[in-house]
């Protein structure tokens, strides 16, 4: 079983990871290893404190972010692709099987099936956030790191608002505070105070 110490290293460095996923190329790379450190960490923290519920909302938040992502871009590209047709590259000059007018890419035909996908994959990252909440709101209370609880409200609420684009800063900000939280994990869990008489 892992120590709060390790949770609290792999937890701030998997999180610097997580804001290191804008980086061209590595980014994605950076992102998968950054989820599994934070994974870690969590599962760590849910044994030390003996709470299942932390690490099972948790794996929740990040199936449910990777599966709506990969879904909905699936429903874009299959749109667009059967918006083109079969006949999208004909010849070996691979030249468009039809032409196409400007009009055409402004029609729901086009547009439909990738918005489709965005909505899909909003909504997914806003359960993503519910479950995240739930999980970080446990490991809070558990061990005495209100930051925690901070992050969480801040990535639900951004996850709500990144169709305004405002919420992908708010994102980032939780993503900063969510290192701060990490790093601020105490050595051992905080001791139960006996009931008064």
């Amino acid at each position: 079983m892992g120590t709060l110490s390790q949770a609290k290293t792999l937890g701030g460095v998997g999180s610097i990871l997580l804001l290191l996923g804008i980086v061209p190329f590595a980014g994605p790379a950076l992102e998968i290893v950054g989820f599994v450190l934070m994974l870690i960490a969590v599962k760590y923290i849910s044994d030390t404190v003996n709470n299942k519920s932390i690490f099972n909302n948790a794996v929740i938040s990040v199936v449910a972010g990777i599966a709506g992502v990969v879904i909905g871009v699936v429903v874009g590209i299959a749109g667009v692709l059967s918006f083109f047709g079969p006949g999208m590259f004909q010849g070996p000059d691979f030249m468009p099987g039809r032409q196409f007018q400007p009009s055409d890419f402004m029609s729901m035909n086009f547009f439909g099936p990738i918005i489709a996908g965005l909505v899909i994959i909003w909504i997914a990252v806003i359960i993503s956030a519910v479950f995240l909440r739930k999980s970080f709101n446990s490991i809070a209370s558990s061990i005495n790191v209100k930051m925690f609880g901070t992050a969480a409200l801040l990535y639900l609420i951004g996850a709500i608002l990144v169709v305004v684009l405002v919420g992908f800063l708010l994102i980032f900000v939780a993503t900063i505070l969510q290192i701060v939280a990490f790093f601020s994990i105490p050595e051992n869990p905080p001791q139960a105070t006996p009931p008064t008489a």
